[in-house]
């Protein structure tokens, strides 16, 4: 007797008019405003941060935010970074300690950066927060542990639309309200040297002329706090979603001033940096 024969296997009919199932997971963002027209960025952000870093030979470098460690990938100094939720996943070639703090706890604490053995930084990167409370306070920190000589860069500074500003994240791509740091270190710190540079996506700026010894920004802070809170809908200046007020980044590295900072750094000179700032200065709109 042959075994009984199990009945071929049939596949359920397909109803009918029936849409694919999509596969892909719905956005948590909202779609963007169109952005306000402006230059084409040839630059990247890192991409300027990493010529900096070749044309300045920091001896120091400080990094506030580095995620998944793009920037701090770039150095080739002692270096330290900030952020108390990093997962690196890119290669780092330096000699680097990373805290995994705020920066503010980190600030608060006895010797912050005692990773540099009482040298100065001679270059800082602040990316962290993108609300402008934590940038400012960001600055005020750094700026007294800054070289003479050092240079100070600012992401997320040149929204493209008010939605692309605001406070509470809305859409993917977000500088917050980062802006408003600019504005207030231009109108309490005229002494500086802040230039705006069109770099994709969002812009930075890059700030000279520190003084270690100036407490304007903390002791005009409280003062400033209607202003940094300031709710939703966020308003950027015109001329910075445009970037007419923005220097392009080529320009900004033709300056021979970066390999003068390093000669004088080097050379460990008291030299007067005035003439030096005043061409960047120069640069600006």
């Amino acid at each position: 007797m042959e075994p009984v024969k199990k009945p071929a296997a049939t596949s359920p009919p397909k109803p009918a008019n029936r849409k694919p199932r999509s596969t892909a997971r719905p956005s948590r963002w909202q779609p963007p405003d169109p952005f306000t027209e402006h230059p084409e960025p040839i630059m990247t952000r890192h991409e300027l941060l990493g010529l900096l870093h070749q044309k300045m030979k920091p001896r120091t470098y400080l990094e506030i935010g580095i995620r998944t460690g793009n920037s701090m990938a770039l150095s080739r100094t002692r270096s330290i970074g900030v952020d108390p939720y990093f997962k690196i996943d890119k290669p780092i070639r330096c000699d680097v300690q990373l805290i995994k703090a705020t920066s503010d706890d980190v600030f608060a604490g006895d010797d912050p950066l005692s990773h540099f053995g009482g040298v100065p930084v001679d270059l800082a990167f602040i990316d962290g927060m993108h609300l402008s409370e934590f940038a400012l306070r960001d600055f005020i920190n750094i700026e007294p542990f800054m070289a003479d000589t050092g240079v100070i860069v600012i992401d997320d500074v040149l929204p493209r639309n008010g939605l692309e500003a605001a406070r509470d994240r809305k859409t993917e791509p977000w500088t917050g309200d980062v802006y408003k740091v600019v504005e207030i270190l231009r109108r309490r710190r005229p002494d500086l040297v802040v230039l705006l540079i069109n770099t994709a996506p969002t812009g930075t700026a890059v700030v000279v002329g520190v003084d270690q010894a100036s407490t304007i920004l903390k002791d005009s802070y409280a003062a400033e706090e209607h202003y940094l809170l300031r709710p939703d809908p966020q308003t950027p200046p015109q001329e910075y979603m445009d970037r007419s007020i923005a220097t392009e980044p080529d320009v900004l590295l033709a300056s021979g001033v970066w390999s003068q900072l390093a000669s004088i750094r080097e050379s460990r000179s008291s030299a007067d940096l005035r003439a030096l700032w005043g061409e960047l200065r120069s640069l600006g709109h």
